[in-house]
C-alpha cells in the first residue's frame, strides 16, 4: 500500500470533477489556500491526495471548487473504506488494490470499474478524515478554535466558511436512469440496480421496500374490495379478515429480511465491515482524551445528557402528547356539531358536512406532525449525543411516538370507546385519503415546480452572459447548488410506516384502506423517483446492508 501511494504522486492524470465545496463569500484568502493544501496535499503529509480546481465563474466573487481524484486514487480509497466487490470466482470479497487483478471487470484502463457513486462516497470520506494536526485555529478566523485530531471540514462547516459539499450529477446516466425509471408509463420493476449505481445502497433499498411493499398490499387489496362492496354486517366476517391481516403483516416482514439480503450481497454491502464511528458533527464539550481511542476529542458527561433527556425532553414530549389528546377531543365535539346539523337539516350540504371535521382534523394532524418534528430536531440535538447513531434513535423514537398517537389515537378511541363503526370507518378513510394528497403535494408537486421556475431564471441568465468559460459545467454547478438538500429517508420511511400502521390495524373495519394504499404507493414510486431526479441534489452515496432501525419499528 505504501508503494502505492508514493507511485501515484508521479502521476497527473485527467481531471474529472466529481465534488463540489461552496465557501462563504468573502472567505479569506489564507484559508482558502490553507484547505485546498491539505485536500491536495500528500497522504503521508496528513492530506487527502485528491485533485481540486476553481470553478471559473462570471463574476468570480464566489468561492466554488471542484474535487476529484485520479483512478489510482480512487481504487486505493476503495481499500481504504472496505468497498465490496464481485471476484472472479463469483465471490464477494473487500476490495484490496495489491489483488485488484482478482475482481471480475478490473482493468488498469477501465475507469468504470468503480462507480461513480462509489466514487464521490471515497471523496466524502477522504475529505471528512482532513484532521487538524498542529493547527490551533482555522488560519483567518481565531475564534474557529482546532485540535489535533479534529475534523477539519465539520470544523469550517460549523463555523459557517464551508457553506455546502454535495457530489455532482453525471447528465448522461442520469438521463438513462430517468427513462428507464419513469420516463415511460408502464407496470413493471424498478431498476434497483442501475438507482443503486447511481445514488448508492441506502436510496435504492428504500425504493426497494417501496415497491416490494406495494407488491405485497396487492392480496389485502384484492380481499378488501368484496368486503367494502357487499358491506357485510356480520362482524365474524371482519374477524376472518383481521386474522389474514396479522399473517399477512408478519409474513411480509419476514420475506422482505430475505429479499434485503440478497440484493445487498450483490451489491456488496451485506459484508462490509462496520467502520468506528466517529462523533457527530454537532457533538460538543471539553476538550478531553477518548478512552478506546487514546485521542484527543470533545467529552460531555453522560449523566448531564441523561438529565437533559428525563427532565426536559420527556416531560416535553408528554406535554406535546397531552395537547395531541386535547386537539382529539375537539375534533370529536366537530363531529357532534357535525351529526346534530346533519340531523336537523338533513340535505346534500348536510350530508357532506359530516366530512368535514375529519377532513380539518387531518389537515391539522399534518401540520401538529410537521411543527412537532421541528421541536423534536431541536431537543435531540440539544440533547448533545456524541453519535450519529445514538442522535438517530432518539429523533426516531420521539417522532415515532407523537406521530403514532396523533394519528391513530382518535381511531382507537372509536373503535373501544364509543364503538361507533361508521364514524371509524369515515374517519379512517378521511385521514388515509388526505394526509396522502396533502403529502403528495408537500413532498414532491410543490418543490418540483419551485425548482422548475428556478431552473429557468437561472438559463435565462446563463444565456444572456458572453463569457468563454466551460458554459456546461459552470451551469450545471450553478443550478445544482441552489436545488434543495435531501436530508435522507427518515420522512419517506415515515409516511410508509403510518401508511402501515393504517392498513395493519384498521383495514378489516375500512377494507379499502389498502386499495388506497397501493393507489397512493404506485403514484409515489414515480414522485419520488422525479423528487431524486428532477428536484434535489445528488446525495452521497451511504452504503448500508439493510433499512437499519425501521425493520425493527415496522
Amino acid at each position: 500500500m505504501a508503494e502505492s501511494w508514493s507511485f501515484l504522486d508521479t502521476l497527473e492524470p485527467d481531471f474529472r470533477p466529481l465534488v463540489v465545496i461552496e465557501l462563504a463569500k468573502g472567505t479569506k484568502e489564507e484559508t482558502v489556500e490553507w484547505f485546498t493544501k491539505r485536500i491536495v496535499d500528500k497522504k503521508a503529509n496528513g492530506g487527502a491526495q485528491l485533485m481540486v480546481k476553481p470553478l471559473a465563474t462570471e463574476n468570480g466573487d464566489e468561492n466554488i471548487y471542484l474535487v476529484g481524484a485520479s483512478h489510482l486514487r480512487l481504487l486505493l480509497g476503495a481499500e481504504t473504506v472496505g468497498l465490496v466487490k464481485e471476484c472472479n470466482d463469483n465471490s464477494m470479497r473487500t476490495f484490496t488494490y495489491s489483488s485488484r487483478k482478482t475482481f471480475k471487470d478490473f482493468a488498469d484502463d477501465n475507469h468504470n470499474f468503480l462507480t461513480m457513486a462509489e466514487c464521490q462516497y471515497i471523496i466524502k470520506h477522504e475529505l471528512e478524515n482532513l484532521r487538524a494536526k498542529d493547527e490551533k485555529m482555522i488560519p483567518g478566523y481565531p475564534q474557529a478554535k482546532l485540535y489535533p485530531g479534529k475534523s477539519i471540514v465539520r470544523r469550517l462547516l460549523t463555523s459557517g466558511i464551508l457553506v455546502q459539499i454535495f457530489p455532482l450529477h453525471d447528465r448522461e446516466e442520469l438521463k438513462k436512469l430517468r427513462h428507464s425509471w419513469y420516463g415511460q408509463m408502464k407496470v413493471g420493476y424498478q431498476p434497483l440496480d442501475e438507482i443503486r449505481c447511481y445514488f448508492g445502497e441506502t436510496i435504492a433499498l428504500y425504493f426497494g421496500f417501496l415497491e416490494y411493499f406495494t407488491f405485497a398490499l396487492i392480496p389485502m387489496a384484492v380481499i378488501g374490495i368484496p368486503y367494502y362492496v357487499f358491506a357485510w354486517e356480520d362482524y365474524d366476517k371482519y374477524v376472518m379478515f383481521a386474522t389474514f391481516n396479522l399473517l399477512w403483516s408478519t409474513v411480509i416482514l419476514e420475506v422482505w429480511k430475505r429479499i434485503c439480503a440478497i440484493m445487498t450481497y450483490r451489491w456488496g454491502t451485506l459484508l462490509m465491515k462496520r467502520q468506528f464511528e466517529e462523533p457527530r458533527p454537532g457533538f460538543h464539550g471539553v476538550l478531553g482524551i477518548n478512552p478506546i481511542t487514546g485521542r484527543e476529542e470533545p467529552v460531555y458527561s453522560s449523566i448531564k445528557r441523561q438529565i437533559r433527556v428525563y427532565l426536559v425532553s420527556l416531560p416535553f414530549v408528554c406535554l406535546c402528547l397531552y395537547f395531541s389528546l386535547y386537539v382529539m377531543m375537539i375534533y370529536f365535539d366537530l363531529e357532534q356539531w357535525a351529526l346534530d346539523y346533519h340531523e336537523e337539516n338533513e340535505s346534500n350540504f348536510s350530508s357532506l358536512m359530516l366530512f368535514v371535521p375529519s377532513i380539518i382534523y387531518a389537515v391539522v394532524i399534518e401540520i401538529m406532525n410537521r411543527i412537532y418534528r421541528y421541536a423534536a430536531e431541536f431537543l435531540t440535538s440539544w440533547e448533545n449525543h456524541r453519535l450519529e447513531s445514538s442522535y438517530q434513535n432518539h429523533l426516531i423514537l420521539k417522532v415515532l411516538v407523537f406521530n403514532f398517537l396523533n394519528c391513530f389515537a382518535s381511531l382507537f378511541y372509536i373503535a373501544f370507546v364509543l364503538f361507533d363503526m361508521k364514524l371509524l370507518r369515515q374517519s379512517l378513510a378521511t385521514l388515509l385519503i388526505t394526509s396522502q394528497i396533502l403529502n403528495q403535494f408537500a413532498e414532491s408537486l410543490l418543490p418540483y415546480w419551485l425548482q422548475k421556475r428556478h431552473k429557468k431564471r437561472m438559463k435565462k441568465r446563463m444565456c444572456s452572459l458572453k463569457t468563454d468559460m466551460d458554459l456546461p459545467l459552470v451551469e450545471q454547478v450553478k443550478l445544482e447548488k441552489e436545488m434543495g438538500t435531501y436530508f435522507g429517508t427518515f420522512d419517506d420511511y415515515l409516511e410508509l410506516f403510518l401508511q402501515f400502521g393504517y392498513v395493519s390495524l384498521f383495514s378489516c373495519v375500512y377494507p379499502l384502506a389498502a386499495v388506497f394504499a397501493v393507489l397512493n404507493n404506485i403514484t409515489e414510486i414515480y414522485s419520488d423517483a422525479l423528487k431524486m431526479c428532477r428536484v434535489y441534489k445528488r446525495p452521497f452515496s451511504e452504503p448500508t446492508a439493510n433499512i437499519g432501525v425501521w425493520q425493527v419499528i415496522f
